[in-house]
């Protein structure tokens, strides 16, 4: 009688709740120029699934994985989401790299009302009501690492060398606003896009050589994505270019990428992320052992694996606080959701749907990891930058204003849907 009695307050208890299993959606290109960096984020999301899975699930029931091919295709990326909404009606997605195949899937998780957590570094100028972007905004990267060059290694010139599409765009939009603030003239400042799998880097190397011909320093900053790393740091050897005549920092290189490279000649060069394998925490040294003991031990871990962690968590977490895994109740059960990363520190989800999260940068060791040189604080993710003056007014708050795009200015929100 008991039992009974418990088993329908549980019931009444959660009305919202789907049918057992949960479906996860998994939207990462298994196939294509951007399986490289995104085969592992699937295999995260196995991981992570089956590891809750054994840990009792959510709310009672089992998770189950629901995986699709995007294939490195950006208008397809759009029709995966909208399959697994509406076809295999899952709860939640963890999925996309590049920020055009995310751009492609916006319109159809804003009009479905799903809910995307994106695990990638990103260019920012964006909040969506249906995103919480797990990896880093501008600040939190881009001019963190820009700042390292002109303070640490007294870089004078820049290269912004990057794949055609929205984030390498943008950010070094961003950033060439930020270097002529900071006293850099535009002359100094030599910027070139290359398609996704651009393989002939040796007049684009020549050309950065070039641009320190006065004698001035020079510092590349790569937003360089997929396969197309490869290439470019062979080059970068070929031409026997070291991090000491021509320092390189990256935003899409992690251990992943390198672990296909020979690294011998690109010792010293940098990459700004907000992890990396090497950091010495018991967490992180857990979460390690657990990846090397499922996918073997010449695996690596990276960043946006670990924003997937943090964000598939929080999601755990504020399914089981608000009772049921509606998009809406898990959405404002979101804010202020704590979780430790695994370089130390607590993540925090802000009301833009952004974490606050620390700021490494690593130099290249030749076992293909990262010396960490440089570590900050929890640094909170602005959706909008400071450093564009029509970007600089504008503010994100769901939690309270509703709205992802604030003028301060006018108090009034400019628009809901992210059709920006």
């Amino acid at each position: 009688m008991k039992t009974s009695a418990a088993a329908l307050l549980i019931a009444s208890a959660a009305p919202a709740l789907a049918d057992c299993p949960i479906k996860v959606g998994v939207l990462h290109s298994l196939s294509g120029t951007m399986a490289i960096s995104e085969t592992t984020l699937k295999d995260t999301m196995e991981m992570l699934i089956d590891q809750q899975n054994a840990a009792g699930g959510v709310l009672g029931c089992e998770l189950e994985a629901v995986v699709v091919d995007p294939a490195s295709d950006w208008p397809l990326f759009a029709e995966k989401a909208r399959e697994l909404l509406t076809i295999h009606e899952v709860d939640v997605i963890f999925g996309n790299w590049t920020s055009v195949s995310r751009k492609s899937v916006l319109p159809v998780i804003e009009e479905l009302n799903g809910l995307l957590f994106y695990p990638v570094q990103y260019e920012g100028e964006e909040s969506s009501k249906n995103v919480f972007y797990t990896g880093a905004s501008p600040n939190q990267q881009a001019i963190p690492a820009t700042d390292y060059f002109l303070e640490e290694l007294e870089v004078e010139k820049f290269a912004l060398l990057g794949t055609d599409y929205v984030y390498p765009r943008t950010t070094n939009n961003i950033l060439e606003s930020y270097l002529k603030q900071k006293g850099i003239p535009e002359e100094d400042i030599f910027v070139n896009y290359t398609p996704f799998g651009h393989s002939d880097w040796s007049k684009i190397v020549a050309d950065v050589v070039a641009l320190g011909a006065d004698g001035k320093k020079v510092g590349v900053i790569s937003t360089i994505n997929g396969d197309a790393n490869v290439g470019f740091y062979k080059e970068l050897a070929a031409a026997g270019i070291s991090a000491d005549d021509i320092p390189v920092v990256a935003f899409s290189v992690g251990e992943e990428e390198l672990s296909g490279l020979d690294t011998t000649n690109l010792v010293g060069h940098l990459a700004a992320w907000n992890y990396f394998q090497s950091a010495d925490t018991e967490a992180n040294s857990e979460w390690i052992a657990a990846w090397k003991d499922r996918m073997g031990e010449d695996r690596v871990t990276n960043d946006p694996m670990e924003a997937h962690y943090i964000g598939f968590n929080m999601w755990v977490n504020a399914a089981e606080a608000a009772g049921t895994t509606d998009v809406d109740a898990v959405r404002t059960a979101m804010y202020g959701q704590e979780f430790p990363n695994l370089t130390g520190g607590t993540a925090v989800m802000l009301p833009n749907h952004h974490l606050a999260k620390p700021v490494l940068i690593g130099e290249i060791q030749e076992d293909g990891q990262f010396d960490i040189i440089s570590q900050t604080t929890e640094v909170p993710g602005d959706a909008w930058t400071d450093f564009l003056p029509e970007s600089a007014v504008l503010t994100s708050d769901w939690k309270d204003l509703g709205c992802g795009m604030y003028n301060t200015q006018t108090s009034t929100c400019v628009q809901i849907k992210s059709n920006y």
